[in-house]
């Protein structure tokens, strides 16, 4: 059976609730202090590991206690982490999350996440990856190591999916090396220049994207669901599914792995997109980034 290969980010997320954004110099109260498992890369490995793919990671944490913790938390969910490098000269990722009114504001400290090189990744898909295999990577790692790696994975016949988070210009040509290309509605206007508001300004987006090169196209919208483009160019518009809002922190993750595990079962782009929507209305209903992840049985309990 094919398998998922991330490549992406591992951080420890310290997040905490307030009742609104303090002013600068201002002290607030805060409660709620959450110790938890993410990064986005990590989150989407662990989504798709729970939805039922075989997972393999491709990153590095510090050779620290949070690096220890969050390689156990992947492997406690099924992922394997023979290629996780543990670093001595640097320290593992964090994010600071602050919680206001259901929503998120983060700061994060990249840490090992830019340790690995072109060279790094490109040495563990040629050991790892396999045509019919799929990658997965994010914009949270070192831009030239995820650059190379989309483009290393492509020409080995592994279906990529690019989730361009945080966002920046990439060359016009790495859009070729580019199957599928899942982004929100800001990244999806530094990417392209059109920010998404509607189906047609969607339908825009995804148009241009295509242009460019990327295969597919998906924008997630939040409370509006989802909006995607396949390779027939033929456009989907998908809702979200029925969720009580706890956090927010890892829907989009959690929507992404869906995408990356939809596709090695075998389903359309519509389909993953309507299991991503169903797993991310469990996650948003929980607290914390890879402790609200579910499980397949879960999600298939809602259908």
């Amino acid at each position: 059976m094919a398998q998922i290969i991330v490549f992406g980010s591992m951080n420890m997320d310290l997040s905490i609730d307030a009742p609104r954004m303090p002013a600068a110099g201002e002290t607030i109260a805060g409660s709620g202090l959450i110790t938890a498992a993410g990064g986005k890369g990590a989150n989407q490995a662990v989504a798709a590991s729970r939805l039922g793919a075989d997972v393999r990671m491709i990153a590095a944490v510090g050779a620290d206690g949070f690096g220890d913790e969050l390689t156990r938390g992947l492997e406690r969910a099924g992922v394997d982490c023979a290629r996780v490098r543990h670093l001595a000269d640097v320290t593992t990722g964090v994010a600071v999350i602050l919680r206001t009114a259901g929503e998120n504001r983060i700061v994060l400290h990249a840490g090992a996440n830019h340790a690995l090189g072109s060279d790094d990744v490109a040495s563990d898909l040629l050991r790892m990856g396999a045509s019919g295999d799929v990658f997965v990577t994010q914009g949270e790692c070192d831009p030239a190591a995820t650059e190379f790696a989309l483009r290393a994975a492509h020409e080995r016949g592994l279906y990529t999916i690019f989730n361009p988070a945080p966002a920046r210009p990439v060359p016009d040509d790495l859009w070729a090396s580019v199957d599928l290309v899942c982004l929100n509605e800001t990244e999806c206007q530094i990417m392209c220049g059109v920010l998404p508001v509607d189906d047609a300004t969607c339908l825009a987006a995804s148009c241009r994207l295509r242009e460019l090169g990327a295969g597919a196209v998906v924008i997630t919208l939040g409370a509006a669901g989802s909006f995607g483009v396949g390779p027939d160019g033929v456009p989907v518009s998908v809702p979200a599914a029925p969720a009580t809002v706890v956090d927010t922190t890892g829907a989009g993750d959690t929507f992404i792995g869906a995408l990356a595990a939809g596709r090695i079962r075998g389903l359309s782009l519509e389909g993953s997109m309507r299991w991503g929507a169903l797993a991310a209305s469990l996650t948003v209903s929980r607290l914390g980034a890879q402790p609200s992840i579910p499980t397949a049985a879960e999600v298939e309990a809602l259908r």
